[in-house]
């Protein structure tokens, strides 16, 4: 069985990974290892987890994962929306599709680490785009909230990778638009499970290219 090592923003992600993704690829023989995100570390030696507040903390955190030797691949899943802007190939964006953009920080990240068993991996826009790829699934876990069904309409011509990255709207200010008590740790991952990996990955087509990276990952000399 090969190992792989995941670097994800939070603990929305590490379900997802572990309850989604892994169940998948375990019946290929691959082990998925979600590894949280460290946000700082406390002069006693506390580690709080969860979240990317800069790159110089994201950099560390795969620096020391590689060292894990028994891993075939190293990748990450983290958020494109509200990426640090100290991130690599933030301060040249170009312009373009979501594709080209999230394909640039992406090949920017890779050269930084400089390592043969890194690829990295940012969801576009995040998480909750994901959850757009079913979107019934949303009003199936608020029936009784007015307004929802808004949610259909007003993404029923836009698919859930190319949901902009507006501060109000983003993905996840969308749901909370019309869900005020939708909360992405306890929600995001029984929405995804509903959903199920096969409709994500035919609706949110970087999604796929990631999975289609994971289930064949080649061990590499470092």
């Amino acid at each position: 069985m090969k190992k792989v090592l995941i670097y994800v923003e939070g603990q929305t992600e590490e379900t997802f990974v572990r309850d989604v993704v892994g169940p998948f690829l375990a019946d290929k023989h691959i082990y998925l290892v979600p590894i949280l995100a460290r946000t700082k570390r406390t002069r006693s030696g506390r580690a709080f987890k969860g979240g990317i507040v800069s790159y110089k903390q994201v950099r560390r955190d795969i620096i020391r994962i590689l060292n894990d030797s028994s891993a075939s691949l190293v990748t990450t899943m983290i958020d494109y929306y509200g990426l640090p802007n100290d991130f690599p190939g933030k301060s040249n964006m170009p312009s373009g599709t979501p594709y080209q953009r999230v394909t640039h920080l992406e090949d920017a990240f890779r050269r930084d680490i400089s390592h043969p068993r890194f690829t990295p991996f940012l969801t576009l826009h995040e998480f909750e785009a994901l959850l757009f790829a079913q979107p019934e699934e949303i009003l199936r876990a608020f029936p009784e909230t007015p307004q929802a069904d808004r949610l259909i309409t007003e993404l029923s011509k836009a698919s859930p990778e190319e949901i902009n990255e507006g501060p109000q709207t983003h993905p996840a200010a969308r749901i909370i638009r019309y869900i005020p008590h939708y909360r992405k740790p306890l929600h995001g991952p029984i929405i995804t499970r509903r959903i199920g990996l096969s409709v994500i990955r035919s609706k949110c087509p970087h999604f796929d290219q990631w999975v289609t990276l994971l289930e064949t990952p080649i061990n590499r000399k470092t």
